[in-house]
């Protein structure tokens, strides 16, 4: 059960190779007065290129990131990187918190201060929460599965044993959006004992709801639901499509060329958050040129859009979910769940929908998202978990 101590060091050939390649960028071209209609705009991208060129300072981020405690340790044939800072308060609540694609553990860069020492952002240090913040596997630094089958419920297997038996809590918190709702869906379902309640801040696409042939069964919600989704998926779907088809072909691209890798994931950021088609209003160029990084140093967008294969291919089916769930919706995330779809499949105990923020929630809003956890946890705390 050992538990390494993990320092990010990027190897300066990874960092040379990066700078030939941007040096020698073969740009396609894009029809005129387009935008952004077909994908990521010519001229945005070529900007933030060259300021990636340019401007962006690797080597000072890395020593940025390497102030969190961060540790590796060896579950199921995978090497788990993770993020465990302390929290400051007399009895702070040990916290899972799950990212997705195409993002990373820096999701939640922004959010573990507010949550391991709320005291320094004006809140109360016995709210405080011991943070875990794992790369899911194939994804940052943790290491690439070499087999299939390693979905949302086996990461959330995974996590369970790193909480209990290698961090030995024997009672947790967990949140997550995107990837992260899903993996923490499974964990609540299979693991109840060990959670005292979930919190996401969304409810990932409702197959059941988009396939359901009998209309007549659903709410008013629920049939808008079903049509937005389906709208959503035909105009918006075509990176699930592919990832959760032939990711393998998609990975050369994005392998071979950071500008292609950064044209797939900028346009998500865009889409995705509340940034009314304004990148830089919600995102620094430093923010996503360093999200872009941790996919290139590590080779991991084949690894990373593979789980969306494993996904759609071997996942078991979820049943109700008795743990007490917090879910705080963003007015400018995608496909927002109907209350009665969730309140019929989770037993919610908290419903909030916050005033502003997108997919990218603890990237957009932190403040807002650790008021929410908070609130959400309070009543549960006392408790002992150690």
């Amino acid at each position: 059960m050992t538990i390494e101590r993990f320092h990010i060091h990027v190897a300066d050939e990874i960092l040379d190779d990066l700078k030939y390649r941007l040096d020698h960028i073969r740009w396609p071209e894009q029809l005129d007065n387009d935008g952004w209609e077909r994908g990521t705009e010519l001229s945005y991208l070529k900007s933030l290129v060259s300021y990636w060129e340019d401007h962006y300072d690797w080597r000072a981020k890395e020593s940025e990131l390497n102030r969190f405690s961060q540790y590796c340790c060896h579950i199921d044939g995978i090497d788990v990187h993770f993020v465990h800072e302390r929290g400051k308060g007399s009895n702070p609540l040990p916290i899972i918190l799950t990212h997705g694609w195409p993002d990373s553990y820096l999701r939640y860069e922004k959010i573990i201060p507010l949550l391991t020492d709320p005291a320094s952002f004006g809140g109360n240090p016995e709210d405080s929460f011991d943070v875990i913040v794992p790369s899911l596997p194939g994804f940052g630094f943790s290491s690439r599965p070499a087999h299939s089958g390693v979905n949302n419920f086996r990461v959330s297997e995974m996590w369970a044993k790193l909480m209990t038996q290698h961090l030995g809590y024997k009672k947790f918190a967990a949140a997550g959006g995107d990837i992260g709702s899903g993996v923490t869906r499974y964990l609540a379902a299979n693991h109840p004992e060990l959670l005292f309640g979930i919190h996401l801040t969304d409810i990932g696409i409702i197959k059941d709801l988009i396939t359901a042939t009998d209309q007549a069964k659903l709410s008013e919600e629920e049939l808008r639901y079903k049509k937005n989704a389906s709208a959503w998926i035909a105009e918006e779907g075509g990176y699930m499509s592919l990832q959760s088809t032939r990711p393998q072909t998609l990975a050369y691209g994005l392998s071979d060329s950071p500008v292609g890798l950064a044209g797939w994931i900028i346009e998500k950021f865009r889409a995705w958050s509340d940034c009314n088609g304004n990148l830089e209003q919600k995102f620094s160029k430093d923010e996503l040129i360093t999200h872009l990084m941790i996919y290139w140093v590590t080779n991991t967008a084949m690894s990373a859009a593979n789980i969306y294969y494993e996904n759609s291919h071997s996942l078991p089916p979820l049943g109700y979910i008795e743990v007490p769930t917090g879910i705080a919706l963003l007015p400018a995330d995608i496909l927002l769940p109907p209350r009665e779809w969730a309140v019929r499949n989770l037993n919610v105990t908290r419903w909030t929908t916050l005033p502003r923020g997108g997919h990218f929630t603890a990237l957009e809003e932190p403040e807002l998202l650790a008021q929410d956890i908070r609130a959400f946890y309070k009543p549960f705390r006392g408790t002992n978990h150690h």
